[in-house]
């Protein structure tokens, strides 16, 4: 039986437009998880979240898409990021953020048991007090589960690049599956070739570091690297309606893709490693077709196993 748990923020956008103000459930890591669920797999979001109005509405939009959560709200205000979406769609954010998971050290081994797969990402991987107890309950899945990261910066809030990239790196050598987009890596190896850096990564932790590092680059398409070598993809064509959530919706597909397969888990991680490249085209191919559903729609809004298969059969 597969289990999957996704580790981190979730929160509420609030989009300013020239046209007005509306409030979405968000957080990287949160899209992950409801990705997840709409391509059928059973998913626990272990994230914080408020009792107040914003907190309930995150509680409902993780179980309309029949995502667990294990963890009540607390005490805490519900995070918020205001994004201010530009003429071409495009978002600047800022953000009122509480992450931490106190006591979550001791409820790793129930919270996690039967966990093949744990994905987990962007500010809860790098926002003290929460980051480390986030990296404790990676080290605690990691025999046991593949381990994915997508470091998703945020340099609103996270200023210091070489805090940064130290934090991104102590998730890269643990994880399985990276995905970070061109922008991520431009940002934290400035003046290096991005590819050359995600081809770094790969090689981080040697024989126990990743199995494959994917590089999504907008209209461009996504690149990846494996043991096997390299592929790249060409991007759906698609009217953008915003490219808010197209990454998460990628990552859950890359993820759902690995799942289908049945390389989860960490006595699968053998197989994984040995990937041959046609197999790492498939995973982008699909991944970026979720990821075009979603930017041809507002909001982070991740594509149901039918309208992925639907998007196929149009392809």
């Amino acid at each position: 039986m597969t289990m999957l748990t996704v580790i981190g923020e979730g929160l509420v956008d609030v989009v300013q437009r020239a046209s007005g103000i509306q409030a979405h459930v968000g957080g990287s890591p949160l899209n992950v998880a409801v990705g997840l669920a709409r391509l059928d797999h059973p998913v626990q979001f272990v994230g914080r979240y408020g009792r107040d109005a914003y907190g309930d509405s995150v509680a409902a939009h993780l179980r309309s898409s029949s995502v667990m959560l294990p963890l009540p709200p607390d005490e805490l205000p519900t995070s918020v990021a205001t994004a201010l979406i530009d003429d071409d769609g495009a978002a600047t954010y800022t953000f009122d953020l509480a992450w931490e998971l106190p006591g979550l050290a001791d409820r790793l081994g129930f919270m996690l048991q039967g966990t093949t797969l744990l994905h987990t990402g962007s500010i809860a991987t790098m926002l003290e007090p929460g980051a480390a107890e986030v990296l404790a309950a990676v080290e605690h899945a990691h025999p046991s589960a593949t381990i994915s990261f997508d470091p998703n910066c945020r340099p609103s809030i996270i200023t210091d690049v070489d805090y940064a990239r130290q934090q991104a790196e102590k998730f890269v050598v643990l994880s399985d599956v990276v995905k970070a987009s061109d922008e991520d890596l431009a940002w934290l190896y400035p003046g290096q070739d991005v590819l050359d850096s995600a081809r770094k990564w790969l090689a981080l932790g040697g024989e126990e570091g990743p199995a494959m590092v994917v590089v999504t680059r907008g209209a461009e398409g996504p690149w990846g690297v494996c043991r096997a070598g390299e592929a790249s993809v060409p991007a759906p064509k698609v009217d953008v309606a915003d490219t808010v959530g197209a990454g998460d919706s990628f990552m859950a597909a890359l993820l759902s893709g690995l799942v289908d397969r049945e390389l989860d888990g960490a006595q699968n991680r053998q197989d994984l490693r040995e990937l041959p490249v046609e197999g790492l085209a498939e995973l982008l191919e699909h991944a970026a077709r979720a990821a075009a559903v979603t930017v041809s729609r507002p909001g982070a809004n991740p594509p149901t196993r039918t309208e992925l298969h639907e998007a196929a059969k149009e392809a």
